[in-house]
Parts: C-alpha cells; structure tokens; sequence
C-alpha cells in the first residue's frame, strides 16, 4: 500500500490535535507525527489562539501536504474541537480518526501500536492504567484523582475500560457514524468518557494498548476543578439512568432517554 493510499490495513487516517495557545508545542508535535508515521495526515483544529498556534499551523500546513488548518472562531471546549474535527474527517472521505493532544503528553512514537490494533478492532484506547503503561511527572494528587476517577467509572457504567478518560485514541469512522457524534452533550474531557461507553453500549470492538503519559514541558494544562466535576456529575447521571433502564426493562416498562443521556 502506497502512503498516498493510508495505514497498511487500516486506509486513510486523520490525526485530529485541537490547539488552544499552543505555540510552543505545535511544530514539535507536527513534525514527531510525521516522523513517527509518514502515512498518515494531520488536522490541527485551532481555537482561534490569541498566541498565534493557528497561524503557525498554516506555515507547516503550506510546507507539508500531509498537514491542515481548520480555524474555529473560538475557545468552545475539547469536545467541539473534536466533533468539528470529525466531520471535516468525514468529508474528506479518512477511514479513521485519531485523538491526539498537542503538548506532547501522547507520544506519536506510539500512534502505530494504537493502528495495528484496528486491524482486528473497531475503536482503540490508549490506556496509562494498564501493563506497560505509565504516567510522567505528574503530582501525586493529580494520578490520584485520574486512577480513582476511572475506578469510579467502571463502577458506575460497567464498562470494562481501565482509562475511559484518556484522550490518545483511534476510531473507525463508521463507529462515529453509528454513536452520533454531534449528539454528545460533553465538552470537556467528559467528552472522551461518552464516546468510549456509546462505542461499549453498542456492542463494538474496543480494545486499549498500553502507552506512555509524559505532562507537557511548554504551556498551561487545560484540566481543571471544574472539568473534573462536570466529568464526575455527568458519569453518576448516566450510571443512575442505566440501572433504572435495567429495572423498567426487568418489568416490562420501555425506558425513557432524558436530554442528559447518551
């Protein structure tokens, strides 16, 4: 297969990274995928940045054919970076679509662990909470948090999933068809927790590969407070409307999808 023709088994892949102020980071990202895996191209979805990311973006964009821009009018949230970022994947005909942050924190040394499993799988986890994962310079409180928030979410939706809330992935885009994503109510990094429990829930294969979580050397991280709490109060409704579909269908009652249900 020729790298006009995509991913050996896999066809065309779109590296989606949504960037807000990312300046230092963006050419080194760009440039390690590049490296890292020749075939593939890469969308960078641009927050309108005050610190100039986009308009770096579209010098590499104009130096390299495998790399876009697509400018969005403002700061909306990851989730509508991504959804954004799907679409135009759609439109332009990519067979997969791959999450990937922008300040180094997934290493593009890896993207290829990740596409080798779609051979045989319908959406791929990148998962730090597994044999051969790990996490780098975080704080204590922070690995807490993650590790007890994902314990927490199995427990709460039954999924299987080790690292729901990781943002390194890979999904076949007719997984995206079928889960609908422009129906995903989450912005933040709830965002990634919706997607893997829709994917579960509608029976497609999902499998996680092991990978390395360095914290970003340039910038501010996005995560915050308030993200977690969104996360968390989102997480406990669906667990809750779960059971009570479970139990009206053990008596014979069709359940009702409220507004806040995926």
């Amino acid at each position: 297969m020729t790298e006009a023709e995509g991913y050996p088994g896999v066809g065309r892949v779109l590296v989606v990274i949504p960037t807000y102020n990312e300046a230092d980071n963006i050419r080194s990202i760009t440039e390690r995928v590049r490296r890292a895996v020749p075939s593939v191209d890469i969308l960078v979805a641009d927050d309108n940045s005050p610190d100039g990311t986009g308009a770096i973006a579209d010098e590499l964009a104009v130096a390299d054919d495998h790399i876009f821009v697509l400018h969005r009018p403002g700061k909306e949230g990851l989730g509508a970076a991504y959804k954004a970022g799907f679409a135009w994947a759609k439109n332009k005909g990519y067979d997969v679509v791959v999450e990937m942050d922008a300040d180094g924190s997934h290493a593009p040394e890896e993207l290829s662990l990740l596409l080798d499993q779609l051979r045989d799988h319908d959406a791929v986890l990148g998962t730090r909470y597994i044999a051969g994962g790990s996490v780098h310079n975080w704080p204590m409180r922070r690995l807490v948090l993650s590790r007890g928030g994902n314990i927490y979410i199995r427990m709460a939706l039954g999924m299987p999933f080790r690292d729901a809330t990781g943002g390194y992935r890979a999904y076949r885009m007719p997984v995206l068809d079928a889960i609908n994503v422009d129906t995903v109510a989450s912005t933040g990094y709830s965002f990634q927790v919706e997607l893997a429990w829709r994917a579960y829930r509608q029976g497609f294969r999902v499998t996680e590969v092991p990978i390395t979580f360095t914290e970003r050397e340039h910038g501010v991280s996005k995560m915050s407070g308030n993200i977690f709490k969104e996360q968390l109060l989102r997480v406990t409704t669906w667990g809750l409307q779960a059971r009570k579909d479970t139990l009206l269908s053990m008596i014979g009652r069709k359940p009702r999808q409220g507004s806040t249900w995926p």
